[in-house]
């Protein structure tokens, strides 16, 4: 089956055809992150008239870094131009807006999802559950275009707690064959693949550790050191990299990688990744 890839680029938020929902649905508090406190509901500060962000160019220099690692997955322009059919929550009445703003949330954690469900249609070793993958991005897509009323109604944990256990066998099969190469590297018979899922490992020193096919789901990077390190084929669903440094780190291969968790760490120009994410600028602007 030819590489999803491409199909990702339909998951990526597109600012120029949402209503700015994220700098008004999502709270934050003053901290390393974000300059000023906000209450969920509130407009940013910095959002103009036109939705756009006034210090787009600048977040990270004006102290909202937070802004700079989240993505929506495309759940903004959905819900602005298919759930509300491109009414403006500026212009529409009170509970519109109000609505709008509830099922932003709901909209974003399904489309997370659609994004896990795709790049795992497109690894090679998922072929056994294929069949399971199409139906549960078929059912998710589905989920997505429900009425404003259905998707406030809907039980968001128990359709991901479905997908989930589909993903962590598809993680298994994956994750098998770079254990399988990291065992013949050494000279070893078949691999078992690292098992460090929701690990604490804040802080650890990882330099050009050896972490092929392991599962990192939930683990704890927070500023880890993860310089050179082999993360081939690893399993990077929900991994915190909060100021992890992964300079010339290998993720060739790792799946279930976001931008915005790398957007969240460091690296270099010779970090390798996976097709499915681009290199964050500031790893080359010194910052």
């Amino acid at each position: 089956m030819p590489d999803q890839t491409a199909d990702l680029s339909k998951l990526r938020g597109d600012c120029a055809r949402c209503f700015g929902l994220c700098c008004v649905a999502l709270p934050f508090a003053a901290s390393a992150d974000f300059a000023l406190n906000k209450p969920a509901g509130k407009p940013c500060p910095n959002l103009q008239g036109d939705h756009r962000c006034g210090i787009h160019a600048d977040l990270r220099t004006k102290g909202f870094t937070g802004c700079t690692v989240y993505d929506c997955f495309g759940a903004g322009q959905k819900v602005s131009q298919v759930t509300f059919g491109g009414q403006d929550w500026r212009t529409g009445p009170k509970e519109h807006a109000r609505r709008m703003l509830d099922v932003f949330p709901v909209v974003r954690q399904l489309h997370e999802l659609l994004w896990y469900l795709t790049e795992a249609l497109g690894l090679p070793a998922a072929r056994p559950v294929r069949p399971e993958l199409r139906r549960a991005l078929e059912e998710t897509e589905r989920l997505t275009r429900l009425t404003p009323e259905e998707l406030a109604a809907l039980d968001v944990p128990a359709h991901r707690h479905e997908v989930n256990l589909l993903l962590l066998r598809t993680s298994d099969l994956a994750r098998s064959g770079a254990a399988d190469a990291r065992s013949g590297a050494k000279g070893k018979g078949k691999g078992k693949a690292k098992d460090r899922r929701g690990a604490d490992l804040i802080g650890a020193r990882l330099r050009g550790a050896d972490l092929r096919g392991a599962s990192l789901r939930g683990a704890y990077l927070i500023a880890a050191d993860l310089t050179g390190a082999d993360l081939r084929g690893a399993d990077m669903i929900g991994a915190d990299l909060r100021d992890a440094d992964l300079t010339d780190a290998d993720l060739t291969g790792a799946f279930f990688l976001t931008q915005p968790q790398l957007n969240a760490a460091r690296g270099s120009a010779g970090t390798r990744l996976p097709a499915s994410v681009t290199r964050p600028a500031h790893w080359t602007a010194g910052d």
